[in-house]
């Protein structure tokens, strides 16, 4: 596709994504991968307070850039992301939610089931 990624914590994550996505029939892993691999110019940054609009209680979230501490965040939601910003995990920890990279997702749900991404 692009160009080699420099970070080497971003190339192993999308082969890993990509090898999740084939031996678990995933394709949301796949997505997720793809959308990795594009410029990160084009990763998503998302708001605390546009999670609290979409998500639901006890949701799983999944951000493929970062989560940024604009605005408030008032239910408890597990958010993986790429990267987190200091105001937002203290908001995110506030909620009674929970910060987690994007490999700890996917190790703990290898199937991508019940998983909302936001970008």
């Amino acid at each position: 596709m692009g160009r080699e990624k420099t970070n080497p914590r971003l190339n192993n994550l999308i082969a890993l994504l990509k090898e999740t996505a084939r031996t678990n029939e995933a394709s949301i892993w796949r997505d997720i991968a793809m959308r990795l691999e594009a410029p990160s110019r084009n990763y998503a940054e998302v708001n605390v307070g546009k999670i609290n609009r979409y998500a639901m209680k006890g949701e799983t979230i999944l951000v493929p850039g970062k989560v940024l501490g604009t605005g408030v965040l008032n239910q408890p939601v597990q958010i993986a992301a790429l990267n987190f910003s200091k105001s937002a995990v203290g908001k995110i920890q506030t909620a009674k939610g929970a910060c987690m990279t994007i490999e700890e997702l996917l190790s703990s749900n290898p199937k991508g089931s019940r998983i909302r991404i936001l970008r």
